[in-house]
């Protein structure tokens, strides 16, 4: 988090590698009218009020409305993770033991803990640590005192264990709310992220358009068409 700035797309391509603690699909949720739904105006179905305070603040310093580009917030990022984990995210995980933290990620998920839980006990240590260092939640703090808790996670600086959970990393949980994020940001709008398709359009992606036959011997010429979501939208 304390990098020099870059771009919004190359933030999107250099962490588009990044595992996150569990590689799931998308649940497959199409909840009516979330296309259209208003962030200030939502009431999360999974998120308690104080944890959804935590992911406004931590989306929007993750993916802030700096530069090119949407951020997080004007792009529902919320609403897709608090959609995403009350539909069933991770429902098919295997949870039983042994569970090996410091084992590569090539083995796969390594928790005791559906991403439900980690979201859970990752937000409430992170507010230990906030209340602890600064006195204060995490979304009351300055963005530069956010910006670092967040590198923190990331770096595992803040150690769970001290806090009390011995089977989470701070880093997994960086990673898991990362993943989600970006996955809100760039995912067809109807699972709640990407309003009117604001991130696709930053990017050039054309989305979900199902022709492109005259387009096959044209080389280095730019797209000239704006995306289309999976319901048919046109941005």
């Amino acid at each position: 988090m304390s990098t020099p700035p870059f771009s919004r797309r190359a933030f999107l391509k250099a962490t588009a590698v990044a595992v996150p603690v569990a590689t799931i699909p998308l649940h497959d949720l199409r909840a009516k009218g979330l296309e259209d739904v208003h962030l200030q105006h939502y009431q999360p179905v999974f998120f308690s009020a104080p944890e959804w305070q935590f992911i406004l603040a931590a989306c929007d310093r993750l993916i802030p409305a700096e530069g090119k580009g949407p951020g997080a917030l004007e792009t529902n990022v919320p609403v897709f993770i608090d959609q995403q984990l009350k539909g069933g995210l991770g429902d098919d995980i295997y949870l039983q033991g042994p569970h090996n933290v410091a084992a590569p990620k090539t083995l796969g998920f390594q928790l005791p803990y559906a991403p439900q839980d980690v979201y859970r006990r990752g937000i409430a240590l992170v507010q230990q640590a906030a209340t602890a260092r600064h006195g204060q939640p995490f979304h009351r703090l300055s963005s530069a005192d956010q910006d670092a808790l967040l590198t923190a996670l990331q770096k595992d600086t803040i150690d769970f264990t001290a806090l009390g959970e011995s089977s989470l990393k701070a880093s997994q949980f960086f990673s898991q709310l990362l993943g989600d994020t970006k996955n809100g940001y760039l995912a067809d709008p109807m699972y709640g992220g990407n309003k009117d398709m604001k991130a696709w359009v930053a990017i050039g992606f054309p989305g979900a358009r199902a022709q492109y036959i005259e387009w096959v011997d044209q080389h280095n010429v730019p797209y000239p068409l704006g995306p289309v979501s999976v319901s048919g939208k046109r941005a």
